[in-house]
């Protein structure tokens, strides 16, 4: 039986931390592909150090000449990403910072496979949905980007001016009888622009939100608060530290919570199964929670290169399901086309909604009347409970 009273902790990371400004600007790049063709093929990865940004990766647009046109816009989506997310520091700015791209056309021998509504490569997703929050995601990492997220509003409100754009949260919540009923120890570090300023001053700011965020009742007493504990973070971003599109994937997923298959999302066109395979199983896993088959689930699917139909269809309830776990797979089976293609049209993926996507979590998100995370839905509920 599943332990009920223990320990767990979830970290989150800002909009400005570095590898989510690469995250912001590959996701960025892939928006402005789909909205000039919905069946563009984009991977790609960005790279951010002092002062310069790289990105490369591959391409592809119907007309070859169109997509050469294209590829010269690129370089203003990507000081744009920077200067939204507020990078105007000596040595991270969005202005002065250098550029190259490195982006090629897509390989025609990865195109064949997915033309013929193939996955673009192999692999294995997870998704995953408990019922101990309204958005029936893991509570640690929800409120850890909770936390960030408000932050971020109010920095760039003018609210609170001396914030920089990098931080870091990380919860660790008290389980009791299975639920979250308390924050034992609550990790914020967050840049700043005055350097007089010292980690009480840093509490004395990001306190009021953070009680804003947090469910009350969970900060008592006995929670241990650890604000800026290094004292001075002045020197931030890609400028304190280099970033990579794709290093934060248990950040965008459960924090830890469930398994990760291993593929980032970022940058990734929607033929790309890393993400559009993670996101149906976390839609799936979703609707199972939601329609009562059980109160937690975490679904595996996997794919071959250039092969529609996913290879395995896997369903754990933890022995929480309130039909066999076999079952429920059929069902999943019956009620979605989990091929690439059935995927893409199932959740209407081929539209540019996925910069939003790159700070704060890719799931446990509001579904946005544009498209925006349709992954989040719970529109799959009675087709399940038919289909077992």
């Amino acid at each position: 039986m599943a332990r009920q009273n223990y320990l767990f902790t979830s970290e989150s990371v800002s909009e400005g931390h570095p590898d989510k400004v690469c995250d912001r600007i590959s996701d960025a790049i892939l928006d402005a592909f789909l909205a000039e063709e919905a069946n563009a093929r984009v991977a790609c990865e960005t790279f951010a150090t002092t002062n310069f940004v790289v990105v490369g990766g591959e391409v592809g647009l119907s007309d070859p000449q169109r997509l050469k046109t294209f590829m010269g816009g690129v370089e203003a989506i990507v000081r744009e990403c920077v200067r939204d997310i507020g990078y105007e520091q000596e040595k991270f700015h969005w202005k002065h910072l250098s550029f190259q791209n490195l982006l090629h056309p897509q390989s025609a021998h990865i195109a064949q496979g997915v033309d013929r509504d193939g996955a673009g490569d192999q692999g294995i997703m997870f998704g995953y949905a408990v019922d101990e929050t309204k958005e029936l995601m893991p509570a640690p990492i929800l409120y850890a980007h909770a936390i960030l997220k408000r932050l971020a509003e109010a920095r760039k409100s003018g609210a609170e001016p001396t914030l920089g754009p990098d931080a870091k949260s990380q919860l660790t919540l008290r389980y009791e009888d299975g639920r979250p009923v308390e924050v034992t120890q609550l990790v914020l570090s967050t840049q700043h622009t005055d350097e007089s300023q010292t980690s009480d001053d840093i509490r004395a700011i990001v306190e009021p939100y953070i009680k804003e965020v947090l469910p009350v009742g969970w900060l008592t007493e006995k929670t241990e608060w650890w604000v800026n504990p290094t004292g001075t973070f002045v020197i931030g971003g890609p400028d304190g530290d280099a970033g990579l599109t794709g290093r934060k994937i248990i950040v965008d997923t459960y924090g830890g919570a469930a398994p990760h298959g291993g593929g980032a999302f970022s940058g990734k066109d929607p033929t790309k199964v890393d993400r559009s395979a993670a996101y149906a199983a976390r839609y799936v896993a979703k609707n199972v929670v939601a329609a009562g088959l059980a109160a937690r689930c975490t679904l595996q699917l996997s794919y071959a290169i250039g092969v529609a139909k996913p290879l395995s269809i896997y369903v754990d309830t933890h022995g929480t399901g309130q039909v066999e776990d076999m079952r429920i797979e059929k069902a999943v089976e019956a009620c979605m086309d989990l091929t690439p293609r059935g995927i893409r049209e199932h959740l209407d993926l081929c539209r540019p909604i996925y910069s939003r996507t790159a700070a704060y979590g890719h799931f446990g998100r509001a579904p946005e009347a544009d498209g925006g995370f349709s992954w989040e839905r719970t529109d799959l509920i009675e087709a399940l409970k038919k289909a077992v």
